[in-house]
This record gives structure tokens, sequence and C-alpha cells, in this order.
């Protein structure tokens, strides 16, 4: 049951119910302030991140941030049976497993991640009137396609999208982002991509890799992403394994409307939440699902250098 079904009223800290399962002790908090899988050179700007090592005492089916501000987010559908035995890098316990659960049914069942609160995640103001953001973390995708769309009658259908992880803008209904990472058709071709949008209610602007998404994030294997926001000037950018991704813009004209006089800054609203695994965290709707487990999942409040972006893969693949 989503949090949206167990609240009058969205909030950050939600309840959830769920036994935790597994075995061994749950991991010791870590320091928000220093967690050993970040960077130093990261640190600073980390708002929100999730190693899924950390359920919330008493309530397993929450994971604490380990970010500056404290964000929970909510394991959907599947609770702390998402937490599964694999990890991306060495000191990592576990990986999040999201997954469609049944693609012929319009139900409201896949196992996602994320946040949701239609007055706006106070805890992630960092992303309110931002100049920039950055979205990275590891991914191991388990599935070669989009996955059936299970909110229409034709069993032929398909998401035209694999979703990753994105923060949503200040008037999301749970799918509109202000920064994400996803695997989305671009001109008839399923692409890895970085889509951002400036504006609440405004056009989105895509950068798209050139290289086959198959190539770059095979079956099975475990690949670190990251994809970085510049509002102003526009700019955006992807990064597998600490390396710059060619690509190239789905627009050549000014979507986020920053021809005029500056600042040219995100809206100053505080996002509706963060999205994992596919979209909709309140669980009203499924949509872009994603048969794949995630780890180190980061959330930044400035665009990462390609410098540091290649410090913390390193740091994490030695």
């Amino acid at each position: 049951m989503s949090r949206a079904r167990r609240a009058a009223v969205a909030t950050v800290s939600l309840l959830a119910v769920g036994v935790l399962t597994g075995t061994g002790a749950p991991p010791a908090q870590a320091d928000r302030n220093h967690p050993s899988d970040v960077h130093p050179a990261l640190r600073a700007h980390l708002v929100a991140a999730y190693d899924f090592d950390h359920p919330v005492p008493g309530d397993p089916a929450l994971e604490r941030d380990q970010g500056r501000s404290g964000t929970e987010i909510e394991l959907i559908n599947g609770g702390p049976a998402m937490r599964v035995a694999d990890h991306a890098y060495r000191g990592s316990g576990r990986a999040l497993q999201t997954r469609q659960v049944d693609p012929a049914v319009a139900g409201n069942d896949d196992w996602k991640a994320g946040t949701w609160s239609a007055s706006g995640v106070r805890t992630l103001r960092a992303f309110n009137a931002t100049a920039g953001t950055t979205v990275m973390g590891w991914f191991k995708l388990q599935m070669d396609s989009p996955l059936p769309n299970s909110t229409t009658a034709d069993p032929n259908d398909r998401f035209n999208a694999i979703g990753l992880a994105g923060v949503l803008t200040g008037d999301s209904d749970g799918h509109g982002v202000r920064a994400l990472l996803e695997l989305i058709d671009v001109n008839g071709e399923l692409r890895l991509v970085a889509l951002g949008r400036r504006l609440d209610g405004g056009n989105s602007q895509t950068f798209a890799a050139s290289q086959d998404w198959r190539d770059l994030l095979p079956e099975g294997e475990w690949v670190h992403l990251a994809a970085t926001f510049d509002f102003a000037p526009v700019a955006l950018a992807l990064y597998r394994n600490g390396e710059p991704v060619d690509g190239f813009y789905t627009r050549t004209d000014d979507p986020w409307l920053v021809s005029g006089p500056g600042p040219h800054v995100t809206t100053a609203s505080d996002p509706r939440g963060i999205k994992i695994g596919g979209s909709f965290p309140q669980d009203t709707l499924e949509r872009n699902p994603c048969d794949c487990r995630m780890d180190g999942l980061m959330f930044l409040d400035s665009v990462v250098s390609a410098s540091d972006v290649r410090r913390q893969y390193r740091h994490l693949a030695r």
C-alpha cells in the first residue's frame, strides 16, 4: 500500500508497514556529513543519498537518507524485500531491486522507490531556484527492452521509456521532472538520456547518448552513471564509469527560456519528490518501470565537474 493511501496528507515522513527480512543485523548508521562511499569533493553538495543499507529503525519499508537533507524514501509495494543481497562496489551491503510485477493488470503493484508530497518536499529545498543539479548512481539492468504497458489493453503495447532516477518538479503529478536519468525513445530509438526542465510547467531539454544503450548498460552488469544539469547556461552531460558520454541535444530552440536576462535558475518551488525505478512515487499509476538493481544513488545541488565524476567512480571502483 502506498503512502498516498496510508495518509490523508502526504508528508516527508511516511508511514509504511513491513517486517524486516533477510539475515544479519541492520548496518550501523553512517555519519551523514561524511559518508564513506562519497568522495570528499562531492560531500558539500550532497543533498540526498541512498545506499539501501540503512532501513529506518522500526519501519524497514523506508530508507534513510545519507545526505544532508534527511529525506527518507519509501520502498514502494515490495517494502524490505526490495533490499537484495547484491552490491555494486566494495563496502556496500545490499542493493535496491525494482521491477514490474504484473504487466497484464492495470494495477499499482510495481516495485519502485521514492517520495512525493503535493505541497512539495521541504527537505529537498536545495533544488528550489537552483542553477545546477547532478544525479548519479550504480545501475544493473535485468531487461533488454522497455516493459509491457500495463495501462493499456493491447498486449503488444510497451512503455516508451525505462525510468532510472530523478528529482520531480514543484508541480509534478509524479511523472514530470526537473532532473532525470532514464532510457527513452528518441526519434524511434531507445537512448540513455539526461532530461531536464528549468521551469515548472515548461518544456524539457534532453541530452541523448549517441552510443547504443545496450552497450552502455549491458544486461546484468553494474554500471556507474551520472547526469549533470546546468540551468544557466543550458548544458547537460552524461557520464558512464567516470568518463563523458558523447551525445546530442534533442532540441535546437530555447525550451528552457534562457535567451532573456537572468538569473536562469529553476522555479522557486520545492520539488514534489524523488522517483526511482519508475514514475508516480505516490503509487497512483504505473509508468516506465525498470527491472533492475540500483546502489549508491546520489542527488546533488550543483553541477559536478567531469573530474569529480571520475573521482567518485574511482573512489568506489578501486
